[in-house]
């Protein structure tokens, strides 16, 4: 067991703040030149015209879920120490179609909107603004909605995960995503074909 590293090594806020700098950087410095800081070529996805986001992000969840599902079977991390957030069913719905619109509007996501401020395009600089003027309003009428986000009509449902949920082992959900994502990916580049992959730069 040598997993998770900075629960087991007890490492100090300092360090994990390092590590978390130095590969944010890295991440950035990933999304900038796969060219995820370009608000066109990330809207562009939605229109089924450059769907590069899609395939790059699925294989980085096949990717980490594989090394997960295989690090646990041979015992190199301990699950027990790896945070899983809770789920609030409703309000995750909510705030998924919501950014997703967003995303739309705005061509960017969070991440990606700090990788474009890095290379000083405007748009991600008032898609940053934007998200800041939405999280302030949120804190404003948070107490009025309170039930619904975090209360009794949240769908709270613990800190749950579908293998858990459907009673199978991991194993076997993993198989079906890696079906999914080839299904996905098959779509993708059929899509990409269709609409002849006319990308505006």
């Amino acid at each position: 067991m040598f997993a998770p590293l900075a629960v087991l090594n007890e490492w100090s806020d300092g360090i994990n703040y390092l590590f978390a700098f130095v590969i944010g950087i890295g991440f950035g410095a990933a999304l900038e030149t796969a060219g995820f800081g370009n608000s066109k070529k990330l809207a562009w996805q939605f229109y089924f015209r450059d769907l590069t986001v899609f395939k790059v992000m699925f294989t980085a969840i096949i990717t980490a879920m594989t090394g997960m599902i295989f690090f646990d079977a041979f015992g190199w991390i301990d699950m027990s120490n790896v945070s899983i957030n809770p789920t609030y069913l409703w309000p995750g719905i909510a705030g998924g179609l919501i950014m997703g619109v967003g995303f739309v509007i705005g061509g960017y996501c969070p991440g990606t909107s700090f990788a474009g401020l890095a290379t000083l395009k405007i748009d991600a600089l008032f898609y940053i603004i934007g998200a800041l003027l939405g999280m302030f309003i949120f804190g404003e009428v948070a107490p009025l909605i309170e039930p619904f986000y975090s209360g009794r009509y949240s769908g709270y449902m613990g800190n749950i995960t579908i293998y858990k949920f459907f009673g199978i082992s991991a194993g076997v959900i993993g198989f079906f995503v890696m079906l999914v994502a080839l299904v996905g990916f098959y779509g993708a580049e059929w899509a990409e074909k269709k609409t002849g992959n006319n990308i505006i730069n």
